[in-house]
């Protein structure tokens, strides 16, 4: 899978890079994800945000348009992503979710990866799902 991660620090880009072990084409770029660095996704199909990246409507928006169709925060939270809008854009979003254990960066990572994994397969993410979609896989895990 074409991905592309923003905003990324050195010892997460290090973890990913590791976790990854070359399965996905991952370009990452060290500045946030804005208005004027929202083209890099072009012929992406995946973004991975990183240290609470807001994504708003309108930047939802603009990834739907250049083409990106999943959407994975590093992070346990997904208040700075704009589900609803996701949603209604058809992009399928993922966290990693909070358990024992997972606060170490480096099964964080692991985590963003197999979210990746499960995309690329057609596969749900489970207890990582985050969509609005309504989907079967959602409800059963709700």
């Amino acid at each position: 899978m074409k991905a592309i991660a923003y905003n990324i620090k050195p010892d997460e880009k290090e973890w990913l890079v590791l976790a990854n072990y070359k399965k996905h084409d991952i370009t990452i770029i060290a500045n946030s994800l804005t208005a004027d660095t929202l083209s890099f996704a072009v012929g992406k199909e995946a973004l991975l945000v990183f240290n609470n990246d807001y994504l708003s409507e309108a930047m939802i928006q603009g990834l739907k348009t250049l083409g990106i169709k999943y959407i994975t925060t590093s992070s346990f939270e997904t208040d700075h992503l704009d589900l609803e809008a996701a949603g209604f854009a058809g992009i399928k979003v993922a966290n990693v979710p909070l358990e024992a254990g997972n606060t170490d960066p480096k099964l964080r990572m692991e985590q963003v990866i197999k979210n990746l994994d499960q995309w690329a397969s057609g596969k749900c993410v489970g207890k990582a799902c985050c969509c609005q979609n309504d989907c079967a896989a959602v409800k059963t895990l709700k």
